[in-house]
């Protein structure tokens, strides 16, 4: 019987995949550690490539962190501002559910995401702050136009409720539990029928509220 073939040097990774568990494995360390504890070392090692890899993937630990915080904030945005928020079909209910849904699955399937945006914040790089002002501008848009087929001149009520309702579902699905955390859709129906509730109540019982707010 022959000798098994020499198995030699491991099998060196595509450029492409390289790059893409750099970015992920940047992504954990950096929310664990935020942009000044994280190293290079921790990265390589998440990543499960060499130091030498890394830097001649990114060039330096600057440029990793701030491809990384691009990525995180663009993937973010396209993820919660999805094609659920301009569709004019589902009625108030359904439109609210499917945009909050969009927002606590993001957060449940990347759950690192919000500690990146976070990281850079404290950095100086105000990613959270512009991925909040970006989904703002869309979202208030299409709540503006959900009002005007009703007849009602919204002035910035539309920004005033989209920033509450963002600010909401932030604190839910980033908070801490006593015991097992609430069932997600359990979470999404009570943001939809706060939501829903209150915005019935403005258009029936407080419309003076708006007028306030032109």
């Amino acid at each position: 019987m022959s000798s098994p073939a020499p198995r030699g040097r491991p099998r060196k990774l595509p450029v492409g995949e390289q790059r893409a568990r750099v970015l992920t494995a940047t992504a954990k360390v950096v929310a664990q550690h935020g942009m000044q504890g994280a190293t290079i070392e921790q990265i390589a090692r998440e990543a499960g490539v060499s130091r030498q890899a890394v830097y001649e993937q990114f060039g330096d630990r600057a440029t990793l962190f701030a491809e990384v915080v691009a990525e995180t904030e663009e993937r973010a945005f396209e993820a919660i501002a999805g094609p659920s928020v301009t569709d004019p079909q589902p009625g108030l209910r359904a439109w609210a559910r499917d945009n909050y849904a969009n927002m606590v699955t993001f957060v449940a399937d990347s759950p690192e995401a919000y500690g990146v945006l976070r990281a850079a914040e404290r950095a100086g790089d105000p990613a959270l702050t512009r991925l909040r002002e970006r989904l703002a501008v869309v979202y208030a848009d299409a709540s503006r136009k959900r009002w005007a087929a009703h007849g009602i001149d919204s002035g910035r009520a539309d920004r005033a409720l989209v920033t509450l309702f963002f600010a909401m579902t932030e604190s839910l699905v980033q908070a801490t539990w006593d015991g097992a955390p609430p069932d997600q859709e359990a979470l999404i129906d009570l943001l939809t029928e706060f939501t829903v509730g209150g915005v019935a109540r403005l258009q029936t019982k407080a419309s003076d509220v708006i007028d306030r707010l032109r």
